[in-house]
């Protein structure tokens, strides 16, 4: 086989460029995201929050907008066992499903409206189209119209507020906070200030989506985007539960306890 090759540039993307070895035309002497020399100048010296942003925006980020993304990927990287994505993944790690079965678990369940990517998308649309305007949003939350025919089902609760809650929990409230203080945007300054009257419209509390789907509006994210990476960012708790659940087995899976029938081991007790 001769190793005189051709390569063919088929390959249309803004995002990124390899060029390939001199003898190999199927493997990189360097990859560049954005124009960006990923391994010869990033690896080492940025942070996994550069590299998102500059994936998804096509551009480096401001110190305080990798601050603030790198503090958004904490607070979403474990919704916890009782989130329908964690316990989807939980479910299927108990099972002995494979690593990317559970991970594929938890974002069918977590794509939706309760806390997912759908709710953040939705949310975001809503940054759009009200900006800081409290009367557009007091009415659209006092309204809650029917949404438009879509394959998902219409949201049970205002998108970004708690379906269940009675009162915004304590975690609500430090990552507001937090976000407000990191200070890459106007948007959840003007949250923070504008919460309670927007909790007394939609009569339901803020949630950790909600505080989210802002941050991703200050860091300039559209709703695709947002929707995108609130789906990435909640995958690692998911990850580790499924695999602790693993480990447990099914007779230490939380929430529910397992009856068996007939149980040889406790006849012979």
């Amino acid at each position: 086989m001769s190793g005189d090759f051709e390569p063919v540039d088929v390959i249309h993307t803004r995002i990124w460029n390899e060029e390939p070895e001199a003898d190999n035309p199927f493997s990189a002497r360097s990859a560049q995201c954005y124009g960006y020399d990923v391994f010869g100048e990033m690896l080492g010296n940025a942070r996994w929050a550069d590299m998102l942003f500059l994936l998804f925006r096509g551009e480096a980020p401001s110190s305080e907008q990798a601050n603030l993304l790198e503090a958004l990927a904490v607070a979403l990287a474990n919704p916890g066992p009782r989130d329908p994505s964690v316990h989807a993944a939980m479910c299927a790690g108990v099972c002995g499903s494979t690593a990317a079965s559970s991970l594929m678990a938890a974002l069918a369940a977590g794509a939706g409206g309760i806390s997912g990517g759908r709710e953040v998308q939705l949310m975001l649309r809503e940054w759009r189209e009200l900006g800081m305007d409290l009367p557009s949003w007091e009415r659209r939350l006092a309204s809650r119209s029917a949404g438009s025919l879509d394959i998902w089902p219409d949201l049970e609760h205002p998108p970004g507020f708690e379906p269940h809650c009675v009162s915004r929990s304590t975690i609500v409230r430090q990552a507001l906070a937090c976000f407000e203080r990191l200070g890459a945007g106007t948007h959840l300054k003007w949250l923070s200030v504008n919460v309670d009257a927007l909790e007394r419209a939609a009569g339901r509390p803020l949630s950790l989506s909600g505080v989210a789907s802002a941050a991703y509006h200050d860091l300039g994210f559209s709703p695709d985007e947002g929707e995108m990476l609130h789906l990435m960012l909640r995958l690692p708790g998911a990850a580790a539960h499924a695999l602790e659940q693993k480990g447990y087995g099914f007779r230490k899976f939380p929430f529910f306890s397992i009856e068996v029938e007939n149980d040889p081991k406790k006849a012979n007790q």
